[in-house]
């Protein structure tokens, strides 16, 4: 359904991150260990980023999914009537493209948004069940349907829910007594390929996926969908881990009963330490661009804020770098980092588009 323009999206981020395993007040001895990061300007001077009102020129709220570039994105919003439920692209300029629209009665929802060079994929959800779109981004890219053969799709809020690779589009899907269907249809529509694998798993960029999903501890194998091959996570004893292809992020408690976020090849080396103190995870993907962690750090505030301090760890230079001192409604997709500031009443996001780090 439309959403409320008057809540502003992500907000309990922070207590959503945080539930149960951190303490809002901030002590002295989790402050004092690190040196204080730099200002993303001042690290990343060159690096594209853009200042986003959080409702368009009609004044509906739009919600980004997707994103081009630092400017421009692909998101929702509901019509100025409220009848239905609109899937845009947003440029730079201010000029507003329409891809879809679907009746607010059916309660629609656009999940999974993704893009590979001129194409768009997303799945469409409705009371009447779900379906996989897609369309060119250029001037004539009508939006078409790909297949009602999605499966008991599955989402796990990461931006390879659903994957483009070698001109086919591919999901996960949960299947009978524990099984993973691997599902998969050409970009252009056609049959779907399913291929079942035992256990739970999801996909990472392609060829790869990991298990653990349903595991408290986390990830224990990671296999090439292509070749075949499983590659061993070598798991902490202490801890509960997620894997991207080239990192793996370990999340235990210190001796002191703070946070520990490190990350760790998938076997085992360059195992070092990200964050700690009040530190929580940002976002469910590890290591975008298998280079920069996202996190963010809890304040005095925010209880009372939904916000927190959003932070970026590089892998390259070992270095902290603070995007911003109070954000809100953290994503990352195609390598752009989105966050809000401001209040639940009146908020505007900000972009900042980690390709362009040099």
């Amino acid at each position: 359904m439309p959403r409320d323009p008057r809540i502003r999206p992500g907000a309990g981020l922070v207590a959503a991150l945080a539930a149960g395993a951190l303490l809002l007040a901030v002590p002295p001895a989790a402050q004092g260990r690190r040196t204080a990061p730099s200002p993303a300007a001042l690290a990343w001077p060159g690096a594209e980023r853009a200042t986003i009102a959080a409702t368009l020129g009609d004044g509906t709220a739009y919600e980004p999914g997707v994103f081009l570039d630092a400017r421009t994105s692909v998101g929702t919003a509901p019509s100025p009537d409220g009848r239905s439920l609109r899937l845009l692209v947003r440029s730079g300029d201010g000029t507003v493209r329409e891809m879809r629209a679907l009746p607010s009665a059916r309660n629609p929802s656009f999940q999974g948004l993704t893009v590979a060079g001129d194409l768009l994929a997303w799945f469409e959800r409705t009371k009447d069940g779900l379906e996989l779109w897609a369309a060119g981004l250029g001037a004539d890219g009508a939006a078409r349907r790909v297949t009602a053969d999605t499966g008991d799709a599955r989402f796990y809020r990461s931006e390879t829910d659903l994957v483009v690779a070698d001109g086919r589009l591919r999901w996960v899907a949960a299947g009978p007594a524990g099984v993973t269907e691997v599902r998969a249809v050409a970009a252009g529509g056609g049959p779907v390929e399913v291929r079942p694998v035992a256990g739970t798993w999801r996909l990472l960029a392609w060829p790869w996926m990991t298990d653990g999903v349903a595991d408290s501890a986390g990830a224990r194998t990671l296999r090439n969908l292509v070749s075949g091959t499983d590659l061993a996570v070598a798991r902490p004893r202490d801890g509960a881990i997620g894997c991207s292809a080239a990192w793996c992020r370990i999340v235990s408690l210190d001796a002191d009963g703070y946070t520990r976020i490190e990350l760790m090849r998938p076997g085992g080396g360059d195992r070092h330490e990200v964050a700690g103190g009040t530190a929580a995870t940002g976002i469910v993907d590890v290591a975008p661009l298998d280079r920069f962690e996202v996190f963010v750090r809890i304040g005095p505030n925010s209880e009372l804020t939904g916000n927190a301090q959003l932070l970026v760890h590089e892998t390259k230079t070992r270095s902290t770098v603070e995007i911003s001192p109070d954000a809100g409604a953290v994503v990352l997709r195609n390598g752009v980092l989105c966050w809000s500031t401001g209040s639940q009443e009146t908020f505007v996001r900000h972009t900042l588009d980690l390709r362009t780090v040099s």
